[in-house]
């Protein structure tokens, strides 16, 4: 890709993993609401090429979209348990900022961090824990309707919906990324559904970097590494982004230490 790529939310935890595994790979232009300390930065972008703002300032996000050829957005509140006024304002309202002005813009695509809380509500108690657990067959695919778990997971289906309104009226290719849970090293310790889930850093900025590069239209995929166990399947993120994740959480222990020999 030719234009800079936006990255809104670029100090935050999935920010971060991405820069730290792509960051040599694209001009980037970086969005953050605080300013950005020199080691999260990658090298050659530029002060030039840092907005410090937030994506409810229309403004800003306008001036931090033009010129670019992509968006990966990820700036919110990342809260479970962030109230209504928190998500409405930041996470709902800030995507429909973004996706709109990338339309103006002329942006060719978006790729959206959604969160596997947008589905949580299918975590039933019927269906717990065997489906954390590799003998289940139980699994998730992306076709399913939303059933959040909480208000932030109300807003990340807010933003889906809002992602398939614009590539259907605009054009823009949008990847919506349900992203499970990311850590970096190893897998969440001692937590049965945080491993079923685990995304690592590697292929975390693996995953996006394959929404930057592969040719869709509109695409809902679960962010998760190739655990043996996982009740989201990463099918449909590998035949249309052709993810290929390297990391699984079975090469760990529940403690989340390596195991022999790995």
């Amino acid at each position: 890709m030719d234009d800079p790529v936006l990255l809104t939310g670029a100090g935050g935890r999935v920010g971060q993993a991405i820069l730290g595994g792509i960051g040599s790979e694209y001009d980037w232009r970086l969005l953050d609401r605080e300013p950005l300390a020199e080691e999260d930065i990658p090298d050659g972008v530029s002060d030039d090429d840092v907005v410090i703002g937030d994506v409810t300032d229309e403004e800003a996000v306008r001036e931090a979209v033009d010129g670019v050829g992509a968006v990966i957005h990820l700036a919110g509140d990342p809260r479970p348990t962030a109230p209504w006024d928190s998500v409405l304002r930041n996470n709902i309202d800030g995507a429909h900022t973004v996706f709109d002005a990338a339309a103006d813009s002329g942006v060719e695509r978006v790729a959206f961090a959604s969160s596997n809380h947008a589905v949580g509500a299918y975590e039933t108690d019927e269906r717990t824990p065997d489906m954390y657990r590799a003998d289940d067959e139980y699994q998730l695919n992306g076709s399913e309707l939303p059933r959040p778990s909480n208000l932030y997971g109300v807003s990340k289906a807010s933003g889906e919906i809002i992602g398939r309104f614009y590539h259907d009226e605009h054009g823009i290719s949008v990847a919506c990324v349900r992203i499970g849970n990311l850590t970096k090293g190893h897998p969440p310790k001692e937590y049965e559904r945080g491993q079923a889930m685990w995304l690592s850093h590697r292929d975390c900025a693996h995953l996006f970097d394959r929404c930057l590069r592969a040719e869709y239209g509109y695409e809902i995929v679960f962010g998760i590494s190739d655990n043996d166990r996982k009740y989201y399947s990463i099918d449909r993120a590998r035949e249309v982004l052709g993810y290929e994740p390297q990391d699984n959480s079975a090469e760990f222990t529940f403690e989340g230490d390596p195991k022999d020999g790995v």
